[in-house]
């Protein structure tokens, strides 16, 4: 988990919309500029902007918002969305990275992810781009009577080209999720926006458009960017070891989704990052406009969810953990 001795330059790239991500966005530079106060790339937070494909106006409202977004230093930009929009929100992150300076390097960061180390200096290689190992065995559901796991994502590999066989973890079982790459997309990164959107997008638009024969079964919502990201990566000379372990989902970033499940689950030193970043006054005065916010971190409801848990013995699956918040009132999103 060594990082860098100086910091490294890139741009990072977050979504901003109206709602919910518009105050995590507010919380992840908070936490940025906490955590990471000599990080010396560019923040762009990109917006979709009014289209057809949008039922509503997707960009944020939030005048307080977006002032801070822009003291904490972050670049507010348009995109436009040509193939996604309100049918898949997910896909904001495809098309946003047409928005970003072409042939500079990018980190993606959902917004629902804290910083809690030195970003700048995570050894990213960004000629060989990676994607968060953070993942369940959510896509694909191998159906009682085939194709399985392999038939699935050859069909993939085959529609694109790709050599499948070097793409698989041979320490797993044929028949086991995790041979396959797989990642969630809540972070990823490459030496150019451009060319990283150009693949992802054709990938994503051909997966959806033209579905082999293979994925009749799966459902492409909304697991549609996890399916084609790890191909994007691939074809681009990445792969799962391209980043070093423990740093990203480990000691510099967190992405824990909603608030209920970063107190459930998080590890203690991510719950005093939480605290520490939301407590500013201008912080907090916009944070306290999103009930979740308000509630669980200003109210204490978080700490008290908190206390359902052991850490050490937390239910396998994610559900199971929302379950258990929901039962005692503490779901909130």
């Amino acid at each position: 988990m060594t990082l860098l001795p100086e910091p490294q330059r890139f741009n990072l790239l977050l979504i901003g919309q109206a709602g919910r991500l518009t105050f995590e966005a507010v919380l992840l530079l908070a936490s940025l500029r906490a955590k990471s106060p000599d990080f010396p790339g560019r923040i762009f937070v990109a917006e979709p902007a009014e289209g057809p494909l949008w039922d509503t106006p997707p960009c944020m409202r939030n005048s307080d918002a977006r002032a801070l977004l822009e003291k904490l230093g972050a670049e507010i930009i348009p995109f436009e969305s040509l193939h996604f929009g309100t049918s898949y929100p997910n896909g904001n992150k495809i098309e946003a990275l047409f928005a970003l300076p072409e042939g500079e390097p990018f980190l993606f960061l959902d917004t629902d992810t804290l910083i809690t180390g030195d970003l700048a200096r995570v050894p990213f290689d960004f000629d060989r781009p990676s994607a968060s190992g953070k993942v369940e065995g959510t896509w694909p559901i191998e159906p009682l009577y085939g194709p399985g796991y392999y038939e699935i994502w050859k069909a993939l590999y085959d529609r694109f080209d790709l050599d499948f066989e070097s793409s698989q973890d041979q320490a797993h079982r044929i028949d086991h999720w995790r041979r396959y790459l797989y990642f969630n997309a809540g972070f990823f990164y490459y030496k150019c926006p451009r060319a990283f959107g150009e693949r992802f997008l054709q990938y994503a638009l051909s997966i959806r458009d033209d579905t082999p024969d293979a994925l009749a079964s799966q459902k492409l919502t909304p697991w549609l960017d996890q399916i084609a990201l790890p191909l994007v990566i691939h074809s681009l000379g990445g792969g799962r070891d391209a980043l070093p372990q423990g740093l990203m989902d480990g000691a510099v970033t967190c992405h824990y989704r909603f608030l209920p499940l970063l107190y459930a689950r998080e590890a203690d030193h991510v719950v005093r990052t939480l605290e520490e970043v939301s407590a500013p006054n201008d912080v907090k005065r916009v944070l306290k406009q999103y009930d979740p916010f308000k509630f669980m971190v200003y109210h204490g409801r978080g700490l008290k969810a908190r206390a359902l848990f052991d850490r050490a013995s937390l239910p396998r699956k994610e559900q199971a953990i929302r379950n258990r918040l929901r039962r005692n009132g503490y779901w909130m999103r």
